[in-house]
């Protein structure tokens, strides 16, 4: 059954129907093909797929990474299936959903200065501007960057409360870490704390994991990195989802969700 409004929370078997039949998670558009070209590319080095990530010589295997991404992601974990369907197992996006939802209860509790940036606007920028509205609601901080700075060729800057990447006036997909590096590093050059958590996605998450800072991502099925960063616990938790599915209004029910969860609805 649809469901009709991002102001009533789902339950979580609501949740879950919704994510199959949208393909935000179950059987998703992300071909299997992909998905592995993106783990072997990450095992021999390519840091474009790090995320800002630091892993060293310790995913070199691309079946040790595959094993990862079926365990917290649910991606089929049979070798040698490798073309075709692939998935995102949708009760693991809402398992790490309530794990999100911990954080930023916490964050509520504790008034934190939190800072939200997207790599993908075309499907997650709502998802961050709302729960960054809720969140200041809630009394938390919520972290302004400094202006003028750059990256990747473009100015990083905020729009509804969420950072991201414009060049030539439009809001650009990038998984780069870069543009995070130039947020931390601009505070700290301002003389201004860090945030207490960070929710993101793709390297936007991975850099803020890298520096220390709590933080929340969002992550494909052919996109490692955050994935292992939590199985290594540098990265709080990463949500499992399609990033750019057919309508940005299909994120609505997973953000009523993860807000209601998190008691800031």
């Amino acid at each position: 059954m649809p469901i009709a409004s991002a102001a009533t929370a789902p339950t979580r078997a609501e949740l879950v129907d919704h994510l199959v039949r949208t393909r935000i998670a179950g059987e998703v558009a992300t071909p299997r093909e992909n998905n592995l070209s993106h783990y072997r590319r990450l095992a021999n080095g390519d840091r474009h797929y790090w995320f800002g990530l630091e892993f060293g010589d310790r995913w070199t295997d691309e079946q040790d990474i595959l094993a990862v991404m079926a365990e917290r992601c649910g991606v089929n974990d049979d070798p040698h299936h490798r073309q075709g369907q692939d998935t995102i197992d949708p009760e693991l996006t809402v398992d790490a959903l309530d794990r999100a939802a911990a954080l930023l209860r916490k964050a509520a509790a504790g008034k934190q200065r939190v800072l939200f940036a997207t790599g993908h606007p075309g499907g997650l920028l709502d998802v961050h501007r709302a729960t960054a509205e809720a969140l200041r609601a809630a009394g938390c901080e919520i972290v302004v960057i400094p202006d003028g700075l750059r990256a990747d060729d473009g100015m990083v800057f905020q729009f509804g409360d969420v950072a991201m990447l414009e060049r030539g006036a439009t809001l650009w997909h990038t998984h780069s870490p870069e543009p995070m590096a130039a947020i931390l590093d601009g505070l700290e050059r301002d003389g201004r704390p860090l945030p207490d958590l960070v929710m993101a996605d793709h390297g936007w998450a991975g850099c803020a994991a890298q520096r220390g800072l709590d933080a929340i991502g969002f992550a494909d099925s052919n996109d490692p990195a955050l994935f292992l960063a939590e199985s290594e616990g540098t990265l709080r938790t990463t949500i499992p989802l399609d990033d750019h599915v057919l309508s940005p209004r299909h994120y609505d029910p997973l953000t009523a969700y993860l807000l209601d969860a998190a008691g800031v609805s």
